[in-house]
């Protein structure tokens, strides 16, 4: 008697996988609009209520950068962002809008600046509620070697967008 070898088939399991929606609100905030946030309560079921996020806004910071600009190198990129909000918001990025870099007005002989940005995501810096915060982006801006020696001592003016999250 000849006895069959069974096969052994691998087992198949199912795997199942629960995904659970996350919702973030961004702001860009170069353009003005109303944003929504959003909050819930309930047991079995759910409820929301919707509200206006105001515009935060970003602008250029009265400050000096703590590391200059030279050519060939970087330096610190500073600015302002208010937020004119009832709660805190958390600054998550900084990005160069692609517009053109300029030098301040008493520097005219600056006509190459040379100058580029680094975009700036994953930040997480807190932005106080009805408040105007200094942020300071540590080796955001570089000028290359080929910038006109009129640049030396001028402050640029670069164009970036912010997002925001509550």
């Amino acid at each position: 008697m000849r006895h069959r070898q069974a096969r052994h088939r691998p087992m198949r399991r199912r795997l199942s996988l629960l995904v659970a929606p996350v919702v973030c609100v961004a702001v860009g905030s170069v353009a003005g609009g109303a944003y929504g946030y959003f909050t819930s309560t309930g047991k079995t079921t759910g409820s929301a209520s919707t509200g206006t996020m105001q515009t935060v806004t970003v602008s250029a910071a009265t400050v000096t950068p703590s590391t200059p600009l030279l050519p060939g190198g970087s330096g610190d990129v500073t600015l302002e962002v208010t937020n004119p909000n009832s709660f805190a918001v958390t600054l998550i990025s900084v990005t160069g809008t692609g517009g053109t870099i300029t030098a301040d007005s008493g520097h005219s002989g600056c006509t190459i600046t040379g100058v580029t940005f680094a975009s700036q995501t994953g930040l997480s810096t807190t932005i106080p509620a009805a408040s105007t915060t200094t942020v300071d982006l540590p080796g955001a801006a570089s000028m290359s070697t080929t910038s006109s020696a009129g640049c030396q001592g001028a402050t640029f003016s670069i164009p970036v967008t912010i997002a925001v999250q509550k």
